[in-house]
Parts: structure tokens; C-alpha cells; sequence
């Protein structure tokens, strides 16, 4: 039976990681709503964790904004971060689960990974430097690549692009960009119509056309290049 200490832990080690995947601003600040939504739990929950978490001092409280992550704790969740992603790549590469369902199965196994089998698993792998979902894996020394990416939905009509990551949390987005869309990480493509008010993309990719509507494309990012001429 897991104990209620590694229980514990491993929720420590969720919600730093959360903290700093939803972190904004010049601050890098984390907000009770964007951790709650990331995690799916109540603000309460969030509110109560963030008291516990600058008990163990992996955050500061910044008023009115929510929380930033102390050294440890962006130590910390640089670490889960790094072996989350190096799970998910060893999953799609070595064992080839698609790469809709390795989020929720890495979600489990990096708490229990050791430091040896992470390493082993880096260097099986050729280090890699992105997931199956282009999000960059932090170095052996907890550094994480700086991307210059900003979100699909941004974009204006004419702008063109290459997909840099898709948000690895929904599984049923991830079928139908793979399955339906056929676009992942590194498709290029060219904006050719954006609704108003929130309505669908038109993204011209090669001679196809793909529709994706708002919510879709506010978990892609992407990096801009020239417009093909």
C-alpha cells in the first residue's frame, strides 16, 4: 500500500510542477485558478496546498497574484518536469504508446523513477531535448531551454509558423490532431482565415486546409517564420 507520507510527497511534487507550468509574468506567478484548472481540483484545495507549500518553503506568497516558486522549489519542479517528458518519450520511442495516453501513465511513474533509471532512460534515448508533444525537456542540470513560441490562437491571417508543442493534458485533442488533422510538432503551416469573437482557424498546410476552433488552438504554440511567397 502507498503510505500517506509518499501520498503526500507526490502531491508536494504535482503542484510545484503545476506552479510552474501555469507561471506568468515578469514574476513568473502562479494564480489558485490556473493551478486548479491544470490540476482539475477546487480553488479551496489549491488555496490550502499553497499555505503548505510555504511551510516546506518551495513557494512565496505574493498578494493579491498568488505564488512563486522558491530555489527549491523551481528545483524541484524542473526535476518532475524532466522526468515526466523523458517518461513520455521513453513510452512513444521505446515502447510506442500513442502519444495521447503516455501524459497520464508518466503522471504516475515519475514519483517513483530513481535518479540511476532516469539517467539510463536520458541515455537510451540519445538525451533527447523535447517530448512527443515538442515541450523541451530540462537538462541533466535542471536548465530549461528558453523557447520563443507564442499561442496558435494569437496569430493574425497571413502569418505562418511551425507547430512547436501541443498541451499534452487533453488526450481526445491529441487523437484528433494526429488522427484528423494530421499535424503535430514541426508541421508548418500558413494562417489563411481567423473567425472573430472566438470562431475557428483555417490553417493552410501544404494544400490541405484544417479548421481548428478556439480552444483547440489555445493549447498550441507555435514559432513564426516568413510567409512562403
Amino acid at each position: 500500500m502507498t503510505s500517506t507520507t509518499e501520498r503526500r510527497s507526490a502531491t508536494v511534487e504535482d503542484y510545484v510542477k503545476a506552479i510552474l507550468r501555469t507561471a506568468r509574468g515578469p514574476r513568473r506567478t502562479a494564480s489558485t485558478t490556473g493551478v486548479a484548472q491544470e490540476l482539475g481540483v477546487t480553488p479551496g484545495s489549491v488555496s490550502g496546498m499553497f499555505k503548505r507549500l510555504a511551510e516546506l518553503e518551495l513557494v512565496v506568497h505574493v498578494p493579491y497574484h498568488g505564488v512563486t516558486l522558491t530555489g527549491d522549489g523551481q528545483q524541484l519542479a524542473l526535476r518532475m518536469t524532466r522526468r515526466h517528458r523523458l517518461l513520455e518519450t521513453f513510452l512513444v520511442e521505446a515502447l510506442g504508446m500513442p502519444w495521447d495516453r503516455v501524459h497520464a501513465e508518466a503522471d504516475r511513474l515519475e514519483h517513483h523513477l530513481s535518479d540511476e533509471l532516469e539517467q539510463r532512460i536520458a541515455a537510451s534515448l540519445g538525451e533527447p531535448t523535447v517530448d512527443p508533444h515538442g515541450d523541451p525537456i530540462p537538462s541533466v542540470e535542471l536548465m530549461m531551454p528558453v523557447e520563443d513560441t507564442v499561442e496558435l490562437g494569437e496569430l493574425v491571417p497571413g502569418q505562418a509558423g511551425v507547430i512547436a508543442s501541443v498541451s499534452d493534458t487533453h488526450p481526445d485533442m491529441l487523437r484528433y490532431l494526429s488522427d484528423v488533422a494530421r499535424i503535430g510538432p514541426s508541421t508548418r503551416f500558413v494562417l489563411q482565415d481567423k473567425q472573430p469573437f472566438g470562431g475557428p482557424l483555417m490553417l493552410l498546410i501544404g494544400s490541405r486546409k484544417v479548421v481548428l476552433g478556439a480552444p483547440l488552438a489555445a493549447s498550441v504554440q507555435v514559432r513564426l517564420s516568413p510567409a512562403p511567397r
